[in-house]
C-alpha cells in the first residue's frame, strides 16, 4: 500500500513538473510570434514594404500602348521640324518636350531638341541635353556638337575630349578633324593641333581660315619651314592678303 501511494505521488510530480514546462514553453513561443507581429505592424505603419518570397511575374508589355505613344511622338517630332523651318523655335521646343513627356526614351526627339538649344546659342542648355544623352547612346554626331557647346563656353579641355570621341567613332570625317584642331588650339595644344590640322586640309585644302590655324600652330610648335609652306598656299588662294605676303617676305629674309 505504502510503495502505491509513493508511486502515484512520484507519478504526480513528474506530471506537474512536465506540464508546467510545456505551458512556460507555449508561452515563450506566443510571446515570440507576438514579438513578431508587433514589429512587422510597425514596420507596416511607417510605411514599409514586404515582398513574398515567390518569383516576380514580368509585366506583359503593352505593344499598343507603346505603338500609341511612339506615333505620337513621331507627329511632335513633325511638328517642331514645321515650326523651326519656320523660325518659330519656342513652338519647336514645347513640341520637342511634349514628345519627351510623352516618351522619354524617345532619343530623336531629345538630340533634336538639343541641337536646336545649340542652334539658338543656349549652349549650357543643348551640353546638359548631350551630356544626359549620351549616357543612354554613343553616337558621333551628339559627341561633335557637345564639343561645339563646350567650345563656345571656353570649356576647350572638354571640347577636345568630346571631339576626339567623335573623331574616334567617325575617324574619316575631316570636318571632325578640323573641329578637333581647332580646340586643340584654342587649349594651346599647337602640337597636336598641327597634326590634325594638317590631316583637315588635305581634304579641305582651300579653306584659308583652316590654313591660317595651320600656319600659326607651326609658327607656335617652332616649325618654320612648314608655317612658311602653309603661307605660300594661302597666298596662291588669296593673292592680296597684305599680313600673308609680310609673313612670307619675313621668312625669306
Amino acid at each position: 500500500m505504502i510503495y502505491a501511494l509513493v508511486f502515484i505521488g512520484s507519478f504526480l510530480v513528474i506530471f506537474v513538473i512536465v506540464g508546467g514546462r510545456t505551458v512556460l514553453k507555449n508561452r515563450s513561443v506566443r510571446k515570440f510570434v507576438r514579438s513578431v507581429k508587433q514589429r512587422v505592424n510597425s514596420a507596416e505603419e511607417r510605411g514599409a514594404q514586404f515582398v513574398q518570397e515567390s518569383p516576380a511575374d514580368k509585366p506583359d508589355t503593352n505593344s499598343r500602348s507603346t505603338a500609341i505613344q511612339l506615333q505620337k511622338v513621331r507627329t511632335l517630332i513633325n511638328a517642331a521640324e514645321r515650326a523651326e523651318a519656320r523660325d518659330k523655335l519656342e513652338e519647336a521646343e514645347s513640341c520637342y518636350i511634349q514628345a519627351l513627356t510623352a516618351y522619354p526614351d524617345a532619343h530623336e526627339a531629345h538630340a533634336q531638341l538639343a541641337k536646336l538649344y545649340l542652334n539658338m546659342g543656349r549652349d549650357q542648355k543643348a551640353e546638359a541635353m548631350y551630356r544626359e544623352l549620351l549616357t543612354k547612346i554613343d553616337d558621333a554626331s551628339c559627341y561633335s556638337n557637345l564639343g561645339l557647346a563646350y567650345y563656345r563656353q571656353g570649356k576647350f579641355d572638354r571640347a577636345c575630349a568630346s571631339y576626339q570621341k567623335a573623331l574616334e567613332r567617325d575617324p574619316q570625317s575631316h570636318k571632325r578633324m578640323a573641329a578637333f584642331g581647332r580646340a586643340l588650339f584654342a587649349s594651346e595644344r599647337f602640337g597636336e593641333a598641327m597634326l590634325h590640322l594638317e590631316r583637315a586640309t588635305a581634304r579641305i585644302s582651300r579653306d584659308t581660315e583652316l590654313l591660317r590655324l595651320l600656319a600659326e600652330s607651326c609658327e607656335k610648335s617652332g616649325d618654320n619651314e612648314k608655317a612658311f609652306e602653309v603661307y605660300k598656299k594661302i597666298n596662291k588662294l588669296e593673292p592680296y592678303d597684305e599680313e600673308v605676303k609680310n609673313k612670307i617676305a619675313n621668312a625669306t629674309q
